[in-house]
């Protein structure tokens, strides 16, 4: 390369593209940002992509139309929204699902879940209650309420019994 006999003359650096520190670059489909194990963060967390967690929050995490994941190594004390959320490290705080709340084997859960659908895997660790209404679940992430009528069963099965 440079030899030190030369005059150590280098050519210049290409100058760098500046992009406005305002300007967000928009989020992509299937994206996903990370917090990493080392990391470390207090307040309120809001984002318009997907995000893994492998490090400690400490607050609020508002993800209302994308998917949370708190890593084997994640450690959490905040309140959880998102549309999907997969707990595999530790959560001390409610989980507010639009659609699923999962804990895996190796997640601990001590607070209380609101969604539609919730899996709890063998091994796992849950400590709190579960309200599984779907209207309930879909305003709490930030969707639209949703009603539906339930048929009478009470009335159905009166219907198909056999009579005596």
């Amino acid at each position: 390369m440079w030899d030190k006999k030369e005059t150590g003359a280098r050519p210049a650096p290409e100058p760098a593209t500046m992009t406005p520190a305002h300007t967000p670059e928009p989020a992509r489909p299937g994206r996903t940002a990370n917090i990493g194990a080392s990391i470390q963060i207090k307040g309120e967390l809001q984002g318009d992509e997907d995000l893994t967690i492998d490090g400690r929050v400490e607050g609020k995490i508002e993800l209302r139309d994308h998917n949370l994941t708190i890593g084997a190594n994640g450690r959490i004390k905040a309140d959880l929204y998102a549309k999907h959320i997969v707990i595999s490290g530790e959560v001390t705080g409610n989980a507010f699902a639009a659609e699923r709340v999962e804990i895996a084997p190796s997640g601990r859960l001590n607070g209380n879940i609101t969604a539609p659908r919730i899996t709890i895997a063998d091994g796992a660790h849950f400590k709190g209650s579960v309200d599984m209404e779907r209207a309930q679940a879909a305003r709490a992430a930030g969707g639209k309420d949703e009603v539906r009528r339930i048929p009478d069963v009470a009335g159905e099965a009166a219907k198909n019994q056999p009579r005596l």
